[in-house]
């Protein structure tokens, strides 16, 4: 436990790191509804990517944020949704499915090349060759909504239980949400420099 009496220097911290990873899929929902579909590349400006069902300066608060009343105009920190496909596999693996694909949960990104993507902590900048900035605020928590439509998607025989179980086995498996911090557009196959910040314990 650390007080006031433990120096700075003393508390354990993590040096900052860089990365390396490559784009292995880019998703967009244009319509009224948060599964997206492939594409080639995402055009992004400062409100996210453009004409995707999560773009926007702000956003409205819901069941993530129970400090505020349930539609509470604030900050839209969740205009992209990043995964990995070895996360997503070990997702399925524990639904008993072959597959999760990144659309039905409503990925933007899938990024290979990043073990324990879901892991990165926040603050952790991506920046893609094209010219890209992004800036991860945190993991994605995985809901019952997601797991709903993956059990629709994937024909399971018991649709509410597909829903529950995605929660359990998705934990810390569900990938990150990120917003644009220097617009441009991002490409398949693109490679992106990541750079992990310091990181400590705050145990006051």
């Amino acid at each position: 436990m650390l007080d006031l009496l433990t120096p700075a220097q003393d508390i354990e911290i993590l040096p900052a790191r860089k990365l390396a990873a490559r784009v292995a899929g880019v998703y967009i929902a244009e319509n009224d509804d948060f599964e997206t579909r492939a594409t080639e590349a995402l055009e992004l400006d400062f409100r996210g990517i453009l004409n995707d069902y999560h773009a926007g300066h702000t956003r409205r608060s819901g069941g993530r944020e129970p400090w505020y009343p349930r539609g509470t105009e604030m900050r839209n920190e969740r205009q992209l949704s990043i995964l990995a496909p070895d996360e997503l596999a070990l997702a399925a693996h524990g639904m008993g499915l072959a597959e999760i694909k990144p659309e039905w949960i409503g990925a933007n990104l899938v990024l290979d090349g990043l073990p324990h993507l879901s892991m990165l902590p926040s603050g952790t900048l991506l920046f893609f060759k094209g010219g890209v900035t992004l800036k991860v605020d945190s993991q994605n928590g995985p809901c019952r909504i997601a797991g709903r439509r993956i059990a629709e998607r994937a024909d399971m025989a018991d649709l509410d239980a597909g829903a529950l179980l995605f929660p359990k086995v998705a934990k810390r498996l569900r990938g990150l949400v990120a917003w644009v911090e220097k617009p441009g557009r991002i490409e398949t196959g693109e490679e992106v420099s990541v750079r992990v910040p310091e990181q400590w314990l705050y145990r006051a």
